[in-house]
């Protein structure tokens, strides 16, 4: 890996209103009303479970009407996740990164806003031809970012045939293993260990997408991986399963498809999602700070913040005016976020 770098001078960075701006194009000459029916047929596909063979994404048809209504929310999850990451490993930047099942690109999108400028080596992994050629062609329009406009597109099965290239710096695996049998999950999330120092995979935010995570997280640890985030630590999950799962939000600005397909008039949703992301070989900061994981509860002189603690597992902190900045601190922190915020820790008021 090699020193953290900037986006060029006089260029924009990645953002989702440039993958928006991207996007805004795939659907010109598909009606508007086929491309819903074409978004409604792929989620109730997608809610099954899809053999690796058989890539639900067919045509140009069908990946520029999913493009459009999901790309912007699996950017957006993806990005959160690798954000928490990188503010835990300030000086991590990835040159070389593998997206696993990455369809049209969205992760490495994410990764591109993530760490911007600078030198990368890019390789997105995907059964659905369809699915890399407009990706490809999407990713193409980014002049901004090298390792985003010149990443290769490859055609591969996910499955448990799956090989990596050794040394890789950074593997994602995003909103991907729900689609496996449990031996190709299994398989998948090895060869990712097998080849990465560092691997970040992520699901939806539902219980089943979080009892995924888990069993990847387990599967990390056993191949000598330490878990740098959402977890302060890299022992069991202390929730017991069954009884509630970790997740997260992303706020995700609605395109005319979304609101059209779910029939709402919001100009946001937000985006649940679970995560993992851990290193091995890697040196990283000895103090875990907790985490918040439920939505800060703001109230009259208090913010109640639910936390996952390094060593006491779940708790609740309470927070007041009497705390000074703590508390102005906590009532600025979001879900998802680090706790206490890095500077006041020492800070009781």
């Amino acid at each position: 890996m090699h020193a953290p770098a900037h986006a060029p001078t006089g260029e924009a960075p990645v953002t989702g209103e440039t993958l928006r701006t991207a996007l805004a194009g795939l659907l010109d000459g598909l009606p508007p009303k086929q491309a819903a029916q074409a978004v409604e047929r792929l989620i109730a596909n997608y809610r099954g479970r899809t053999p690796t063979h058989t890539p639900v994404l067919r045509d140009r048809s069908d990946v520029a009407a999913y493009a459009a209504y999901r790309m912007p929310a699996t950017f957006e999850a993806v990005r959160s996740a690798l954000e928490a990451f990188r503010d835990r490993l300030p000086d991590l930047h990835p040159a070389t990164h593998v997206d696993v099942g990455g369809g049209t690109g969205a992760a490495t999108w994410a990764v591109a806003a993530a760490w911007p400028g600078g030198e990368r080596t890019t390789t997105v992994l995907d059964w659905a031809e369809p699915a890399l050629a407009l990706g490809a062609e999407l990713a193409g329009t980014v002049r901004s970012e090298p390792a985003l406009s010149g990443a290769r597109w490859q055609r591969r099965a996910i499955d448990s045939g799956l090989d990596l290239p050794e040394g890789t710096d950074l593997v994602t695996v995003s909103y991907v293993l729900g689609e496996l049998t449990e031996g190709d999950r299994h398989a998948v999330t090895d060869a990712a260990a097998r080849a990465a120092r560092a691997v970040v995979i992520v699901e939806p935010g539902t219980p089943e997408g979080y009892l995924r995570i888990i069993e990847a997280r387990d599967r990390l640890i056993a191949a000598g991986f330490r878990v740098v985030a959402p977890c302060p630590h890299s022992a069991a999950c202390p929730i017991e399963r069954g009884t509630d799962w970790c997740h997260f939000s992303a706020r995700v600005s609605r395109s005319s498809l979304h609101r059209q397909v779910k029939g709402g008039s919001l100009s946001y949703e937000d985006e649940k999602f679970s995560y993992v992301a851990a290193v091995r070989d890697m040196d990283i900061p000895e103090a875990d700070p907790s985490r918040i994981v439920r939505k800060p509860q703001i109230r009259k002189g208090q913010v109640l913040l639910e936390l996952c603690t390094p060593g006491d597992g779940l708790g609740r902190e309470t927070v007041t005016k009497r705390h000074g900045p703590l508390y102005r601190a906590a009532r600025d922190a979001e879900w998802g976020g680090e706790w206490p915020p890095a500077g006041q820790e020492d800070q009781d008021g």
